[in-house]
């Protein structure tokens, strides 16, 4: 099968930089564009971030245009109590060696798939802010992408930033119930919280055997999970760190991972007494289903993906996809 054609959309701490690892190194992936927003961490922080973690990739020819620099409706809530104050586990990165394009990351999601119908895959692994905000311009522009993954929720609102919500959806409710309010199941994926609590938990063992693979691409994904290793334990009390928007990433870049989803209707709720829980109808009469949700995927297969990925002692050359025709205000 050739690359999966992607745009990314990105808040940029270290299970995102994880996920773009998978999308850029792993050879499954033709990144076209990473756009970034507020979440994890602030956009400045975010972009920087996403600009790091293409240059470990070696994938420097990707653009990363920056977008939503707050929630629509709230002030920013970050994660870098989970992430560190840079996203990245405070380990003291250097500063990657170019800067982001000027165009703004809803131009890209507007204009990439008008120019390419049908072929793109978008994948958000953020607040689906600027998701939501270009909804707002076009109504119709889930359909315009062949499919659309989003890291988003907890199907069995188990929550991790609240007691039945996960931090995405959380962090911009009303952005999420725009984005499920224009979804199709056929078009749309939300692979949720529940999913990494089950699937995706790098365990001790699991936490060695990277450390022991040594290649850069290997130490760096260690790295950068050291602040949410400690959080996960005072927190959540898993066995190790989760990596939700890498598992998010593998299942678009290859669905047979998915071992059980389901259809359903889903709601957001956006009052603060349940802020960001996923309200799913399963009743007889509920209406007809807005999304599909991943509930497990295969966890083994899940892990030797992404060992596989950062055991390569160099990341692969860049390929040269057609570019996408210039967009408003971008220079480059």
């Amino acid at each position: 099968m050739p690359p999966l054609p992607l745009i990314i959309d990105t808040d940029t701490g270290s299970d995102d930089a994880v996920a773009l690892l998978l999308a850029a190194a792993s050879g499954l992936g033709d990144v076209r564009a990473v756009t970034t927003v507020a979440g994890n961490v602030p956009l400045e922080t975010g972009t920087r971030n996403a600009l790091i973690s293409l240059e470990m990739a070696r994938r420097t020819d990707i653009p990363v245009h920056p977008g939503c620099a707050r929630p629509m409706a709230r002030p920013l809530s970050s994660a870098q109590h989970v992430h560190g104050e840079d996203g990245m586990g405070d380990i003291g990165l250097p500063d990657p060696g170019r800067l982001p394009e000027s165009g703004h990351a809803i131009d890209v999601l507007l204009a990439a798939p008008r120019e390419r119908p049908g072929e793109l895959t978008l994948v958000t692994l953020a607040p689906l802010t600027n998701i939501a905000a270009a909804l707002l311009r076009d109504p119709e522009l889930l359909t315009r992408y062949r499919h659309v993954y989003c890291m988003a929720g907890a199907a069995d609102l188990r929550g991790n930033v609240a007691p039945t919500a996960e931090f995405n959806v959380w962090a911009d409710p009303e952005a999420a119930r725009i984005v499920a309010q224009a979804a199709t199941p056929d078009k749309v994926t939300w692979i949720g919280w529940d999913v990494s609590r089950k699937d995706a938990v790098m365990t001790p063992a699991d936490q060695r055997h990277l450390e022991e693979i040594g290649t850069p691409l290997a130490t760096f994904a260690h790295r950068i999970n050291r602040t949410v290793a400690d959080s996960v334990r005072d927190v959540t009390g898993l066995p190790g760190y989760d990596l939700p928007d890498p598992v998010a990433m593998a299942v678009a870049l290859r669905p047979g991972l998915v071992t059980e989803a389901e259809r359903a209707y889903v709601e957001i709720a956006v009052g603060d007494e349940a802020r960001g829980q996923m309200i799913i109808d399963r009743r007889v009469c509920a209406p007809a289903p807005n999304l599909t949700l991943v509930r497990r995927v295969d966890a083994s297969g899940f892990k030797r993906l992404l060992f596989d990925t950062v055991a390569a002692p160099d990341a692969p050359a860049p390929d040269a996809p057609a570019p996408l025709s210039p967009l408003p205000g971008n220079s480059r």
